[in-house]
């Protein structure tokens, strides 16, 4: 089952530090992240990729979920 993370009112850095806190304590598999703004999803992928993850997002209206998959 992925974990996820709710990061939707947080400013940044913080959705950013729970996403690279989240991947650091897995391996692998699939965790979700869910947040406010482009920007977060654009910070958020970045720093997922930086840790070997692939990552896609999808809009759901009032927030973006991003899929990070390793």
């Amino acid at each position: 089952m992925a974990e996820t993370v709710d990061a939707r009112g947080l400013s940044c850095p913080q959705p950013v530090i729970l996403t690279r806190t989240a991947l650091q304590k897995t391996s692998g598999g699939e965790v979700i992240v869910v947040v406010d703004t482009m920007t977060q999803v654009h910070n958020c992928t970045r720093a997922a990729e930086k840790l070997g993850w692939q990552a896609s997002y999808a809009d759901k209206g009032e927030a973006f979920e991003l899929t990070l998959r390793k």
